[in-house]
C-alpha cells in the first residue's frame, strides 16, 4: 500500500448541523497539532501545493477543505468575507476541532481575521500569508487586477496563477512553472473547479472588504506569523506591515524577489518558518 501523500490522500466529507456537506482532505498523524488551511480566491483543494502540504504534514495534522458552494462542497457561496468566516466555523464545528492553528492565504487570510472574531477560543496560533486588513491599501482594486492578469494568461495560454502569484523575472517564471507542474501531480479523485458565478461572488466579497473602513486589529490576541513576498501584485505588500503593526503578538517574514505566492515559491523555507513559529 502506498504511503499517503497529498497526491493520493482521499477526499472525505462531513455534514454540518446546518446540513452543509463539506469536502476535505486530511494528512498527517492524528496526535500532531492541527493546522487548518484557508485558501485563496477561486481555489479548491487541488490548488494547494503538494510539496507544501507533504512537508507540513510531517509535523502537523493538516486539514484543507473546500469553502461552502465551491469545488466538492455543497451549500450557497457566501457574499462577504464575514459570511465566509461563518462557513469556516460551520466546518470547524462539524469536524469537532479545537486548539487549532490556522493558516490563511490571501482571501483566506481575510477570512481568518474574521474567524478570530467569532471563534478565538478555538485558535492557538494564526498565520497570515499574502493578505491584508479590512480596508487595506489597494485591496479594493482586486477585480481590475485579477481581470487584467487573467486576460494576459489567456493570451499567453498560461494558468492565471503564473502571473498572479509570481514575479515575471527568470526566477519567478521558473518557480511558477515548477509550482504549476506540482499541482498536476494528483491524478485521481481531483476536485471540481470553481464555477464562474462562485468566482465572481468571491471577487466582489474581497472588493467589499477592501472598500470597508479600517478597523483596529487589537482583537487578534494570539501569536501571529505574517508572511509575504516583497512584490505582491494582488494584495500590496505594505498591508503585511500594517498587520504586523496592528497585531500585538506578531512577527513578520518578507521573502525577497517574491510575489503573492511566496509560500509556493519557497515551500521548504516557508515550512521551516511555520515549524519555528508553532513549535513542538
Amino acid at each position: 500500500m502506498k504511503p499517503l501523500t497529498y497526491q493520493n490522500v482521499p477526499n472525505e466529507f462531513v455534514t454540518s448541523k446546518k446540513n452543509t456537506q463539506f469536502a476535505y482532505r486530511i494528512l498527517g498523524q492524528d496526535n500532531n497539532k492541527t493546522l487548518l488551511l484557508l485558501t485563496h480566491l477561486a481555489a479548491t483543494m487541488d490548488n494547494w501545493d503538494p510539496k507544501l502540504i507533504n512537508t507540513l504534514s510531517e509535523k502537523y495534522r493538516v486539514i484543507v477543505f473546500d469553502n461552502k458552494g465551491v469545488g466538492l462542497s455543497k451549500g450557497k457561496v457566501p457574499n462577504t468575507i464575514e459570511e465566509m468566516a461563518e462557513g469556516v466555523l460551520e466546518f470547524i464545528d462539524a469536524m469537532q476541532l479545537n486548539a487549532i492553528n490556522v493558516l490563511g492565504l490571501s482571501m483566506g487570510g481575510m477570512v481568518a481575521q474574521e474567524l478570530v472574531k467569532i471563534a478565538s477560543e478555538k485558535i492557538d496560533k494564526l498565520i497570515l500569508v499574502g493578505t491584508g486588513p479590512r480596508g487595506g491599501e489597494g485591496i479594493e482594486k482586486i477585480i481590475p487586477i485579477a481581470n487584467k492578469l487573467t486576460f494576459k494568461s489567456i493570451l499567453h495560454a498560461k494558468d492565471p496563477k503564473y502571473y498572479l502569484f509570481f514575479n515575471q523575472d527568470d526566477i519567478g517564471k521558473t518557480k511558477a512553472t515548477e509550482y504549476l507542474k506540482r499541482l498536476k501531480e494528483r491524478k485521481i479523485n481531483r476536485d471540481k473547479k470553481i464555477t464562474l458565478p462562485a468566482y465572481i461572488k468571491q471577487l466582489k466579497a474581497i472588493e467589499k472588504w477592501g472598500n470597508a473602513n479600517r478597523e483596529a486589529l487589537t482583537y487578534i490576541d494570539m501569536p501571529t506569523l505574517i508572511v509575504n513576498g516583497d512584490n505582491d501584485k494582488m494584495v500590496p505588500t505594505q498591508n503585511s506591515f500594517v498587520l504586523a503593526d496592528d497585531i500585538s503578538y506578531s512577527e513578520i517574514k518578507i521573502y525577497q524577489n517574491a510575489g503573492h505566492g511566496s509560500l509556493f515559491q519557497e515551500p521548504i523555507d516557508f515550512c521551516k518558518s511555520v515549524n519555528e513559529f508553532i513549535g513542538e
